[in-house]
């Protein structure tokens, strides 16, 4: 069956343009959404398993550095919040080669507090502390933030867990001890402009 198929088996919007639409148009559309958001946790951890076997010149694959993160992360007590951005922190390097930072953030934003979203949006910078130099870039960029009230937050992020997770003997945990964290932390946005019509959807289901 092609995609086209697939896409008939369910009923459609009849609009053309949204100043067409109608109620029962987005009745449609509401109905479907909620069915696909709740797989996003699949979505995210299928894009994760692409850093599969990509090196880039690391001594471990992007993969593994992910779980490496996050495996330090979880055996220092951190919550779950925390040991999921840990893990997704790089996902955006095969999308975002250039900004790789502010894809992971996009994607967990709606899942996390400020300050977790907020050390995965700026780790870039701050783990540039530790190889900056070695590129004619600047090592203390991270210095811009230094009276912002999550600076130390995220350098204790990259000094412990990120900078650290590049070690081939160290013993990390595999992708699917993480898979329950990650279904748990992505099963509701804590913050989304969704939310509201989210949380409805919810308590009519």
């Amino acid at each position: 069956m092609d995609n086209q198929s697939k896409s008939d088996t369910h009923e459609r919007a009849k609009f053309s343009a949204m100043t067409e639409g109608t109620a029962e148009d987005w009745g449609v559309i509401a109905g479907e959404f909620l069915p696909y958001a709740s797989k996003v946790a699949d979505r995210v951890l299928d894009h994760l398993k692409m850093l599969d076997g990509d090196f880039g010149g690391f001594p471990i694959d992007r993969l593994q550095h992910c779980l490496q993160t996050a495996t330090r992360a979880h055996r220092d007590g951190r919550d779950e919040q925390y040991v999921v951005m840990a893990l997704l922190h790089d996902i955006g390097d095969t999308l975002g080669s250039f900004n790789h930072p502010d894809i992971a953030a996009a994607i967990i934003k709606p899942f996390v507090s400020e300050e977790n979203h907020w050390i995965c949006q700026n780790h870039g910078i701050f783990q540039g502390y530790y190889y900056f130099h070695y590129l004619g870039m600047d090592r203390n960029g991270r210095d811009q933030f230094k009276d912002h009230p999550y600076y130390e937050a995220c350098a204790e992020f990259c000094e412990k867990y990120d900078q650290a997770a590049f070690d081939s003997e160290y013993d990390a945990e595999p992708l699917e001890f993480f898979e329950p964290m990650v279904r748990r932390v992505m099963a509701k946005p804590l913050n989304s402009i969704y939310k509201s019509a989210v949380d409805e959807a919810h308590s009519n289901a």
